[in-house]
């Protein structure tokens, strides 16, 4: 488990991530680091769910800025597959039979009961709310199915985020899909990674992604710096009145300070 956060089910707790595989192995302008992409790729950890959570991929970016400045940017689909390993559910059925003793044994606790008096004895409302969690937060390795989160990232030097989006989407569709694509999965990796060059400054470049072709365009140099990212997530997320704010302190020169998870 990455957290510390025992007192949550099975289900809702986090477990320690790892990169599976990453292509090319190492280039010279920008060294692989495993340690900062795993934990920028999965911050939260990895996850589990079962068929009646929501899998629906999500798509974020990261930056990872060097000690002389320069940045290389990732952009992430995060994803859940199924889980084929016998070993791993049972994993899980286990940590649900602990963690339901232990919920038993909090609630009897409260009601000061003993164990073998639980049913009798126990408040009628303990015994219905903690019914309910353990419908909601329950795994039946006989009656459910385990999925697990899982990531396709590209680092690249650029934040080219629309581009990356789709090429990411179409190679997850790839993978899901019952149809393969027309050429094996590898052909469009080594596409993307060795043969679709950079556009020059102030171009625009179209490559061919999995199904569709994909468009990405470089500002020139007189121009304002690549903003590929959708200014309309930043209402959403912000909401009118803070972005003013926010907009008012940059022109104000203030110092700004953003939390979030």
């Amino acid at each position: 488990v990455a957290g510390e956060n025992f007192d949550q089910s099975p289900i809702r707790r986090t477990f320690k991530s790892k990169v599976l595989a990453h292509y090319p192995q190492n280039i010279e302008w920008n060294p692989f680091d495993q340690d900062a992409v795993n934990m920028l790729c999965m911050p939260k950890g990895l996850s589990f769910r079962t068929q009646a959570d929501n899998r629906e991929p999500q798509l974020h970016s990261f930056i990872i800025t060097r000690e002389d400045g320069s940045r290389t940017y990732g952009f992430v689909l995060t994803f859940y597959e199924e889980v084929t390993s016998k070993q791993i559910c049972t994993a899980m059925q286990t940590l649900y039979q602990m963690h339901n003793a232990e919920q038993y044994s909090s609630v009897c606790a409260s009601s000061s009961c003993s164990m073998d008096s639980l049913a009798s004895s126990i408040d009628e409302g303990d015994a219905t709310s903690l019914a309910k969690l353990q419908r909601y937060n329950s795994y039946d390795i006989s009656r459910d199915t385990l999925y697990v989160s899982k990531c396709i990232c590209l680092i690249t030097p650029l934040p080219f985020m629309q581009a990356c989006k789709k090429f990411l989407i179409q190679l997850y569709k790839a993978v899901t899909s019952q149809q393969p694509p027309p050429l094996p999965l590898e052909s469009y990796i080594h596409n993307i990674l060795y043969e679709v060059p950079l556009p020059p400054p102030g171009r625009s470049l179209k490559f061919y992604g999995v199904y569709e072709p994909i468009i990405c365009q470089r500002p020139g140099p007189n121009e304002l710096p690549l903003s590929d990212y959708p200014l309309r997530e930043v209402f959403e997320l912000l909401g009118l009145e803070n972005l003013v704010q926010v907009f008012t302190c940059v022109l104000l020169e203030m110092q700004i300070l953003l939390y979030s998870q």
